[in-house]
């Protein structure tokens, strides 16, 4: 493996034009450098200086490191530069990815304020249904907004911090027998149709309401499957069904429906931001972290 310590020495060797003044610009000894040089053609496989009347004349191979060696201490000075900033919380990237929900009621005024605060700090946000622990845990994300349930696996480097729990409640149409009722018993629906607007491929959030609807004592009847709240509060509105959406995912209400709380039971989804150890504890990180929490909880 070629050491980018020598390399910068070839590259000083080549800038400066010689070995001795290499030596005298770096501070060492032209042994030292000559060491230094005949170690980094051992580990490159090929002669890096061929010998030039009384000077030295780089190879194509010793051109190349002497190339790479100065764009290595571009990044590395960059990096350090990025790295003294991400530390103090003025700039950098956090990536955070969310699911459908999240992006109607949370993301949003959490995006907003955490702008205001950390306005160098950039964000890239991606909104998926799956695969949200899996992006953290790989390194594809910094932190991802995720629903817990019994099937979450631990994974190593992952910080899992709860967010908040989100019942989900009951949306009727206007005209509906129950629709002036405070809060509506989960078993009083059974003979109801539904619109599902929690899809199968949402595995957290369908084992909350398959758990649900159990220990009401039914199997829903579900005519329609949705891939969105407000649409599967449109269908209700045109009388095909009742449906379950979570409180997260109704800051927008169709005019033609009710929303109820549901009791015995409540439906609840557990939620959580899955963050990366290594990203945790930076002051951006721990922000946006407070900042999800408290708009969460509002």
């Amino acid at each position: 493996m070629l050491d980018v310590r020598r390399m910068q020495v070839l590259r000083a060797v080549v800038t400066s034009g010689s070995v001795s003044a290499a030596a005298a610009n770096l501070g060492y000894t032209p042994s030292a450098i000559s060491q230094q040089l005949s170690t980094l053609e051992r580990e490159a496989g090929t002669p890096l200086l061929e010998k030039v009347g009384r000077g030295l004349r780089p190879t194509p191979a010793g051109t190349l490191l002497a190339e790479r060696a100065g764009r290595i201490a571009e990044v590395l000075g960059e990096t350090e530069a990025e790295l003294a900033d991400i530390r103090s919380g003025r700039t950098g990237l956090l990536r955070v990815r969310f699911f459908h929900t999240a992006s109607v009621g949370l993301i949003p005024p959490a995006v907003a304020k955490f702008r205001a605060e950390h306005p160098d700090v950039q964000l890239d946000l991606r909104m998926a249904e799956v695969g949200l622990l899996d992006d953290v845990a790989a390194g594809d994300a910094d932190m991802s907004i995720i629903v817990r349930s019994s099937r979450t696996h631990e994974c190593g480097g992952v910080r899992l911090v709860h967010l908040a729990d989100d019942p989900f409640r009951v949306v009727l149409p206007h005209g509906h027998p129950m629709a002036e009722e405070a809060e509506i018993h989960l078993a009083r629906l059974a003979d109801e149709n539904w619109i599902n607007s929690i899809l199968a491929a949402d595995e957290p959030c369908a084992e909350a309401l398959r758990n649900a609807y159990a220990s009401a004592g039914f199997t829903p009847r579900v005519v329609l499957e949705t891939d969105g709240t407000y649409s599967a509060q449109g269908f209700v509105a045109a009388g095909l069904g009742v449906s379950l959406v979570p409180r997260l995912g109704l800051d927008v209400v169709h005019p033609g429906v009710v929303v109820r709380p549901m009791r015995h039971p409540e439906p609840v989804r557990r939620l959580y931001v899955a963050v990366r150890e290594t990203v945790a504890d930076r002051p951006a990180s721990r922000s946006l972290l407070d900042i999800l929490v408290e708009i969460a909880n509002a």
